[in-house]
């Protein structure tokens, strides 16, 4: 598979969402892929879309017999995912050290972060060197300013 967004090949680093097919979601099993394509729900800009606001977060998982849990936690996924430069890649990475959305990502001191990043990198990966770089970080937070006040 492509490391490019879905409908949006070139720079990466450009100030518009990214749109990527759910199977590329860390963590989303086949099956979930599956059913939410059923619904119509292919890619994360239409899980965003989906979702919105309020209960149509809990719609959505009565619809697919699932918790609410999974469902939040793919939508927080696709959000931090429509950042240029951390899409699928590193939106795991993100959620694991406690940024759950693109706003959150955009107000978050680099001094706070990176040092979270590190440490989980190190003690998932067992090597720092494949930690990304801390200008790589700046770059997703000054990437996520714009989109901190949507969604």
């Amino acid at each position: 598979m492509s490391d490019t967004p879905d409908s949006r090949k070139g720079d990466s680093k450009r100030r518009s969402p990214q749109n990527w097919p759910l199977d590329r979601l860390p963590g989303l099993r086949r099956e979930d892929c599956q059913a939410l394509e059923r619904l119509g729900v292919r890619t994360t800009l239409e899980l965003l879309d989906r979702t919105g606001r309020g209960d149509r977060t809990q719609a959505l998982a009565t619809q697919l017999g699932i918790s609410t849990h999974y469902v939040r936690k793919w939508v927080a996924l696709s959000d931090l995912a429509r950042v240029p430069g951390v899409g699928c890649q590193y939106c795991g990475l993100l959620l694991h050290c406690g940024i759950i959305s693109a706003a959150q990502l955009s107000q978050t001191p680099i001094h706070k972060l990176y040092p979270q990043i590190q440490r989980l990198h190190v003690a998932t990966m067992q090597r720092k060197d494949l930690c990304p770089p801390r200008g790589q970080v700046l770059e997703w937070i000054q990437a996520a300013r714009p989109f901190g006040m949507r969604r």
